[in-house]
């Protein structure tokens, strides 16, 4: 199945997206991946997109448009692929289903993982990292060592700066701005698949499971 996985920021959709691909045995891939492989590779696209993120500049969607095209040929993605966090405008849904159509392709189901905002301000707001591995944390759900210092490698633990409540508000309103759109797009597609994204890791993945399964 090609699949989209949309939901805003702490909605757990990149852990959904991963036990999903490992299971299935499709490439999960969200656009930080796509950005930071072709940035390594020194692909023609991916110097493109340094320059702009060099210079402090947005990646157009022309350019990501091209770079998701780019990974999407990729023979890792015949049998199936989960799109995490893209597209997120209706430009870049609209490129990606023309993309898809010259390729004989298209997508099958976008899933939606719904969670209130204010559930979301608390799990981002309490999201802590380690700052030497990377392993995350969280004050609610599954706290850091109280000494502060991570459990795998000893590193610091910390909080991101833009994980503070007036940036984590700003972030969802941009998104439920922009998305509002995408959802409906894909809901007169009738792929649209909308999950209660509050709930534990196996109820989602139930869930999940589920909605795709169903016409």
């Amino acid at each position: 199945m090609r699949l989209i996985f949309l939901g805003a920021p702490g909605t757990g959709k990149g852990t959904q997206g991963k036990i999903l691909a490992q299971a299935k045995g499709w490439p999960h891939i969200s656009t930080g991946d796509i950005l930071r492989a072709a940035v390594a590779q020194k692909t023609a696209l991916g110097l493109q997109a340094q320059s702009y993120m060099d210079s402090g500049q947005l990646v157009p969607d022309s350019l990501m448009n091209d770079l998701v095209g780019e990974r999407l040929t990729q023979a890792d993605c015949a049998n199936g692929f989960i799109l995490d966090g893209f597209p997120r405008t209706i430009n870049q849904a609209e490129a990606l289903d023309d993309f898809l159509k010259r390729h004989h392709q298209s997508i099958d189901k976008v899933v939606a993982f719904e969670v209130e905002s204010e559930i979301l301000i608390r799990r981002l707001t309490s999201r802590r990292l380690c700052r030497k591995c990377g392993k995350d944390y969280n004050l609610i759900s599954n706290p850091p060592p109280a000494d502060g210092k991570c459990s795998v490698c000893g590193g610091e633990i910390y909080q991101r700066d833009d994980d503070n409540e007036a940036t984590v508000r700003n972030r969802l309103e941009v998104y439920h701005a922009q998305t509002a759109p995408l959802m409906n797009y894909y809901r007169e597609q009738r792929k649209l698949v909308s999950i209660n994204a509050n709930q534990d890791i196996a109820a989602v993945q139930a869930s999940i499971l589920e909605g795709l399964a169903s016409e």
